[in-house]
């Protein structure tokens, strides 16, 4: 039976969540003004909600078991997560980033036999988020919704179109990071008790989702490409007129910010290391401003502060979800973990998962496809969700993404990623995959 701070918790997690599903209601009173209009905009920031409810949890903590209990909980709970995304998010969305992932993209699409925008839009849907699986998810993430913001949703009006892209944006993120063991965050949790490698996730996992990837970017290009087109043209004219008014960035510059960004990568499970090279960066920024945009601090504090607050909560919820998926059938499991995964986070999910004894190869398949096909359902399903939400928000009315709206836009690309997942195992039976 749970104890009282673990109930207590789990209702805090509920409210958490319909908080969130609530977003846009507060977006549309704090737009409305009047004397609250400030609290309603706080209570609208998606990135404050699971901070703000894990706040009381550790508040009713202190004052019911003491500061000491409160304290010993705090400390044993693990912040590198949060701290890794919002270290990637600050260096990656920095311009001589965005210049050369920009470039590299545009490069591309004039090789690709597309109209420039149509490819561009497309390579961003499908290049960025495999290349998650080597940068990290949350530095793919950031990347993909920076271009789509500067090249599309700054210039179109069409809110059906953004909430299509979002919905293929989160979901192939999710799935896109699932070539390696290390890019991940659900497949980080595993990847050591199970004893998968790179190799392993790649023959097992990769070349599904990268078909899957394939498919979701290239439906929706198609199914847009007129709204593209005309987004494109006026993309193209604002390049032009920055690029004119802008100082060239020199190729060292970008090759410093490159070595930041990898040794961020190389050292994200060593929070006092990444922290410390993302402050020389800093340091760096500061020193050469006139290459630089305004760094994106503030945004990736409040993603990082989001993350935290999931971690808090969802550390208590333990005494349900382990023992529901330890209940379930391989092909239930699959199913199981891709809902649960739209109301929790995908990495708690899979960590769960993978504390529960005697469990077979085809489940822990089952578990963790399960887990990342369900990862671009909702704004708290994976890690580098917040971040897209963050940087996108502003371009919706209200400067709010409905959690109904990106639920629906995101169904089909969640479906088309489980057909890839779930079909070769149908086929393979007892095989053990």
């Amino acid at each position: 039976m749970p104890d009282k701070i673990e109930l207590i918790a789990t209702v805090l997690f509920a409210i958490a969540i319909v908080h969130t599903f609530s977003v846009p209601y507060f977006a549309r009173k704090a737009h409305q003004g009047g004397p609250h209009s400030g609290l309603w905009h706080a209570f609208s920031e998606v990135e404050a909600v699971f901070g703000l409810w894990a706040a009381v949890l550790i508040i009713f903590m202190g004052v019911t078991g003491g500061l000491d209990s409160a304290v010993k909980y705090m400390d044993s709970r693990n912040f590198t997560e949060p701290l890794f995304v919002f270290a990637i998010m600050v260096v990656a969305a920095s311009r001589p980033i965005l210049v050369m992932v920009g470039t590299t993209v545009r490069y591309l699409a004039q090789v690709v036999p597309l109209h420039t925008s149509i490819a561009t839009f497309l390579l961003t849907l499908t290049l960025v988020p495999l290349a998650g699986s080597f940068i990290t998810e949350p530095a793919a993430m950031t990347l993909a919704a920076l271009l789509l913001k500067r090249s599309f949703f700054d210039h179109s009006s069409h809110t059906r179109f953004k909430y299509m892209t979002v919905g293929v944006l989160f979901v192939n993120i999710s799935i896109g990071g699932v070539l390696t063991s290390y890019a991940a965050p659900p497949v980080l949790m595993v990847s050591g008790t199970f004893g998968w490698d790179t190799v392993y996730m790649a023959s097992h996992f990769g070349w599904k989702a990268a078909i899957a990837v394939l498919i979701n970017a290239g439906v929706l290009t198609f199914l847009m490409r007129n709204e593209l087109l005309a987004a494109g043209e006026h993309a193209c004219e604002q390049t032009r007129n920055d690029s004119e008014s802008r100082r060239p960035l020199p190729r060292i510059v970008i090759l410093i910010h490159l070595a930041f960004l990898a040794s961020i990568v190389v050292f994200a499970h060593h929070p006092a290391v990444f922290i410390g090279l993302m402050m020389l960066f800093v340091g760096y920024c500061t020193a050469y401003e006139h290459y630089q945009d305004k760094l994106m601090i503030k945004e990736a504090l409040m993603v990082a502060f989001f993350l935290a607050g999931l971690i808090v909560l969802g550390g208590l919820q333990q005494w349900w979800l382990q023992d529901l998926l330890a209940g379930l059938s391989p092909d239930l499991l699959y199913w199981g973990a891709t809902a649960l995964t739209a109301i929790t986070d995908n990495a708690a999910l899979t960590y769960l998962g993978s504390l529960v004894e005697g469990t077979n190869e085809v489940w822990r398949y089952m578990l963790v496809a399960g887990a990342v096909t369900g990862g671009g359902l909702t704004v708290i399903a994976n890690a580098p969700n917040p971040a897209g939400f963050s940087i996108l928000k502003s371009c919706f009315p209200d400067e709010a993404i409905s959690p109904k709206y990106l639920f629906l836009a995101a169904l089909i690309p969640t479906l088309v990623a489980a057909a890839m997942f779930l079909l070769p195992v149908q086929l393979l039976g007892n095989t053990g995959l």
